[in-house]
């Protein structure tokens, strides 16, 4: 980032000219010491706190229509919202569709609200899919957990929250069990979920997931940055803010992806999640809402969203260190269960992994070798010819294509 660059320039001139310029870093120094303070103050503070309310706690109820249309994100921007209370704060869930309906559920990507995934959602609905979907904590509606980690024990505890929250059946006998859809920080925890409850699924589909990113390909900015300890939590807070509220950066795509020697960093996997199109419409009351102006909205309005997203970053399931026994579990139960069968695999049987090809962060090449080696060769995979944003872009040929591979 131009901030490691800048502040190793500040600091060669500084020492170049020390005998010059000793007032100033005297107060420079004092500005390391206060921000440094600071953080440690804001470190305390969280540890204090057990959970950071979403913006739904602020609203003066109840509303009045006025105050419904004055909201970025309307409460009911998608269809049967519900808030779930839990031990780790409030959970926003949106489920709709035929009520006899194959089930199905979505899990949204890093930055964004499940907002993101509106369109696909809506044209699974209209395939006579019963969806579910939820706003992962410290986005959208949903309250953060501040004293807990963001890893896939805690992404996997607030799935089956959301789904017992239901008035169906979702993981019963009769539930006639369900497809898992993950997208990109989505698909690493839909991946893990999947490891440990395999059982409870119809069918798994990964939408450019992350848990399997090889290390070299992370940058080492982006280790300075997220590694706990080595900048002071505030300063890495108003880092990251800073950047999210910029907005995606403008990024050439590469023809097969990022090649094989080029590092990626926040600024990729923003760039691609923010990515819109003038024909995307993810929420049909409200056509008009676009997903760059949701993160907009959650950098400004939600204070767990940033704290979520570092934490996400630090401690969700993004590299391959340390998802690969997930995956490789996972493999290891989908050949089980293809050689106690007498007939020939299912489809069901093999997870579906959806590709960008010109996916800056999610490399098509390196996920296809390194996916079907740890689920053993049982995936299938299908690609659209552009990057990370196709299931926010290309929502309805994408429901289009899972209807089928279920079928």
């Amino acid at each position: 980032m131009d901030f490691f660059k800048d502040t190793a320039d500040f600091i060669a001139g500084s020492a170049a000219n020390v005998h010059t310029h000793r007032p100033f870093l005297a107060i420079a120094a004092s500005v390391a010491l206060g921000l440094t303070l600071g953080s440690l103050w804001s470190a305390e503070k969280s540890h204090r706190t057990r959970t950071i309310a979403s913006p739904l706690q602020s609203f003066q109820k109840p509303l009045s229509d006025k105050d419904k249309q004055s909201l970025v994100i309307p409460l009911d921007v998608l269809p049967g919202a519900r808030d779930v209370s839990t031990p780790y704060g409030s959970i926003r869930v949106y489920e709709w569709g035929p009520e006899d309906g194959p089930k199905v559920l979505l899990v949204h990507g890093i930055s964004t609200p499940c907002l993101s995934l509106g369109g696909l959602a809506h044209s699974l609905v209209d395939r006579g899919c019963r969806v579910l979907i939820f706003d992962l904590f410290g986005r959208g509606y949903s309250d953060a957990p501040a004293d807990l980690p963001q890893d896939d024990r805690l992404f996997t505890t607030q799935i089956l929250l959301a789904l017992t929250s239901s008035p169906l059946s979702w993981t019963g006998a009769s539930s006639g069990q369900f497809a898992l859809v993950g997208y990109s920080l989505g698909g690493g925890i839909a991946a893990a979920f999947a490891s440990h409850f395999p059982n409870l699924l119809s069918s798994l589909v990964l939408l450019a997931p992350s848990g399997l990113l090889r290390d070299s390909h992370i940058s080492w900015q982006s280790r300075v940055l997220y590694a706990k300890g080595l900048i002071p939590e505030g300063v890495v807070s108003r880092l990251v803010k800073g950047r999210l509220k910029a907005g995606p950066l403008v990024k050439p795509k590469h023809s097969n992806g990022t090649s094989h020697d080029e590092k990626i960093g926040v600024e990729d996997a923003l760039t691609e999640e923010l990515t819109a199109s003038p024909r995307q419409v993810l929420s049909r009351a409200y056509p008009s809402l676009t997903t760059p102006a949701a993160v907009a909205w959650q950098v400004e309005n939600h204070q767990g969203f940033v704290p979520s997203f570092i934490s996400s970053l630090r401690h969700g399931p993004v590299p391959q260190e340390s998802q690969l026994e997930n995956w490789k579990r996972l493999g290891s139960y989908l050949t089980q269960r293809r050689e106690q069968k007498d007939t020939d695999n299912l489809p069901h049987d093999k997870v579906l992994i959806v590709l960008g090809e010109t996916d800056n962060v999610i490399v098509k090449d390196d996920i296809v070798e390194d996916a079907s080696a740890a689920l053993e060769g049982n995936a299938q995979f299908k690609y659209f010819s552009i990057g990370h944003e196709f299931p926010s872009v290309k929502y309805d040929e994408l429901a289009a294509q899972l209807v089928e591979f279920w079928n």
